[in-house]
């Protein structure tokens, strides 16, 4: 019985040989592989997904440009998730699967419980995602021969889930803050990456002497009133406040109307802020604020590749790259890096092994997958968690030491 690979390798090689006479005496042209995008081009995280198709563009431009990978040149195809339902998620995988021609696949988050996964494994397509990484773990983890296919620029969220107690209490020991109360108000969205990361600080934050003051979980989609919320943080001022709510425009509402009435509290929120929309929608109000990352841009002079790629980014596009510009961008050539060795396009066994094997720099880190999770791998020697604090506009990686290229500075509202 043939794979799906096999049928596809078994067409190309009848087309090539309907073909055999006319290239006789044509001239030699380049087949188009095409690589196949799901993004959320429309909806409430339209930014990031505009930036998973301009990074993967100008890979492929890039790609093009130089005369292909071993005479292939590339088509990006884009399936728009929409707002991430199943039905919109589904909509777009089962369009791009359809097309013969597409060969790898890629997100940087489709459908937040990453359930095509499933759908990218029975077609034996090579995929790779980032983000919901916790996601990505469950599914692949009890079975990781049966996914071959897949496999995920982002490493494990435990340190999502630990990382920021920790830092903290680091900003304490040394000094930089005081915790009068140990306190902490977390704020969610009910999401699978904000619900899994607010439910895993949550457990930190107790396991270490920590009060919960405030445990709120809002639906998922845009928020533009948070006040109701905010009222009971000041009700019980705590010595930190989080907001996990992945959104942009969620996150920006949420920091200008906490400054309506600021407490003294330290104000983490969760990925948003590394969106260039985030700074845009709060201007000079962002100064102060943190956040982390794990498969961000490593942006540090020990890790030059991500100023590289970001450069090439704000050059091409005239913005700045937040992390899914430059993630998708490396993404799009470690499939490259595969397809080299694996030679064929259509030989998707081939390149899934060839995906596997990846020990590369890039943007993020010192990318390699650990072969029992298909993420990958986290920690200072691979892709490390990294703090940022926004100061003018711009990000200073505060954390880890190795690779700061800032210190961390008291935010405005706690003076």
């Amino acid at each position: 019985m043939m794979t799906k690979s096999m049928k596809r390798h078994f067409r190309h090689m009848l087309i090539g040989t309907s073909l055999g006479v006319m290239l006789a005496t044509a001239p030699a042209f380049a087949d188009v592989v095409k690589i196949g995008l799901l993004a959320p081009l429309t909806g409430p995280a339209a930014a990031d997904g505009q930036e998973f198709q301009r990074g993967a563009q100008m890979a492929i431009d890039e790609a093009n440009s130089a005369g292909g990978v071993d005479g292939h040149t590339f088509e990006l195809v884009v399936g728009d998730v929409k707002d991430q339902s199943a039905a919109n998620v589904t909509s777009a995988v089962e369009r791009l699967l359809g097309d013969q021609d597409v060969h790898f696949m890629l997100t940087g988050y489709a459908s937040l419980t990453n359930f095509e996964i499933d759908n990218m494994a029975e077609a034996e397509m090579p995929y790779m995602l980032a983000a919901t990484s916790q996601q990505t773990k469950d599914i692949i983890a009890p079975d990781p021969a049966k996914y071959a296919c897949c496999w995920s620029l982002t490493p494990s969220f435990d340190a999502y889930n630990t990382d920021v107690t920790v830092f903290v209490e680091k900003l304490a020991a040394e000094g930089k803050i005081t915790l009068p109360t140990k306190k902490v108000a977390i704020i969610s969205s009910d999401n699978a990456y904000s619900k899994t990361i607010s439910e895993g600080m949550k457990k930190t934050f107790k396991e270490k002497g920590w009060t919960i003051t405030v445990d709120e979980l809002v639906p998922f989609g845009e928020v533009t009133d948070w006040r109701s919320i905010l009222a009971k943080v000041r009700e019980d001022v705590p010595d930190v406040v989080i907001n996990t709510d992945y959104l942009p425009g969620n996150s920006a509402s949420f920091l200008n109307q906490f400054l309506e009435q600021p407490t003294k509290s330290l104000v983490f929120l969760q990925y948003a802020p590394s969106v260039p929309e985030f700074v845009e929608l709060t201007k000079e109000k962002s100064n102060g604020v943190i956040y982390n990352l794990l498969g961000g841009a490593l942006t540090t002079p020990k890790n030059p590749r991500a100023d590289e790629v970001a450069g090439k980014f704000k050059a091409k596009y005239g913005v700045e790259s937040g992390t899914y510009g430059v993630g998708l961008y490396e993404m799009v050539n470690v499939y490259f890096d595969a397809l080299k060795k694996a030679g064929d396009p259509s030989d998707h066994a081939a390149i899934m092994k060839a995906l596997s094997e990846t020990d590369k720099q890039v943007a993020e880190g010192r990318l390699k997958f650990d072969p029992a999770t298909h993420l990958a791998m986290q920690g200072d020697d691979y892709i490390p968690i990294t703090f940022f604090q926004i100061w003018d506009g711009k990000r200073a990686l505060i954390s880890p030491a190795k690779y700061a290229t800032g210190e961390f500075q008291s935010q405005p509202w706690m003076k």
